[in-house]
């Protein structure tokens, strides 16, 4: 018992000296790592390239929907959009998907790679691939379609290249219009229209 007692109290004598020596050394510690830090010197902040930033400012997934003057509804969707650098009122869009819904049940679906929207005119240039197809068996492609939502009236001021109800169709002008008087939507096809036509044949 005597002997626990002395061991017990050597123990406590020891701890006396030795925990107060290993404070003082993790205090040491934490001055020597303070020192190395200078309060004149500025505080890092991490690189952002701000012009970039500006550059980039736009929306991810944008949704444009409106109704045109004749009550057909146009909804244009963009993968990305941003404003241009030259007109505030302009923006650069990538993979461009415009639907009219026309008030007769028919359906234009148009997409292309790019586009230049003007929000306030309700117009878009679109250009790269420009696909439309019509739920009445149209399909066309283009490089370049210029389209004007507020009145629904679509141009490709180059050739155009498709297939129509009755065969293979190429012209070098086409039209989407609605006509003013009638609010009837019109296809046109112009300038050297060629079709092949490919009868069907009948099912058994």
């Amino acid at each position: 018992m005597a002997w626990r007692d002395n061991l017990h109290s050597r123990l406590v004598a020891w701890m006396k000296i030795a925990l107060p020596l290993a404070a003082l050394g993790m205090l040491s510690t934490l001055f020597l790592i303070s020192d190395t830090f200078d309060p004149s010197e500025p505080l890092p902040v991490a690189g952002i390239d701000l012009q970039q930033r500006a550059h980039d400012q736009g929306a991810t997934n944008a949704t444009f929907a409106g109704v045109t003057r004749q009550g057909h509804e146009v909804v244009v969707r963009t993968a990305k959009s941003r404003p241009s650098e030259q007109d505030s009122r302009q923006f650069i869009a990538e993979n461009v998907a415009a639907r009219f819904a026309l008030a007769s049940g028919t359906r234009v679906d148009i997409a292309a790679r790019r586009g230049e929207m003007n929000q306030a005119r309700a117009s878009a240039a679109l250009s790269g691939g420009v696909t439309v197809a019509t739920t009445t068996g149209y399909t066309v492609r283009t490089e370049r379609l210029d389209a004007d939502f507020d009145r629904l009236h679509a141009e490709s001021p180059g050739p155009i290249e498709g297939t129509a109800p009755a065969g293979e169709l190429t012209a070098g002008r086409m039209v989407l219009q609605a006509d003013a008087d009638t609010d009837a939507v019109h296809l046109l096809f112009t300038d050297g229209v060629k079709l092949i036509y490919h009868p069907r044949t009948s099912e058994e």
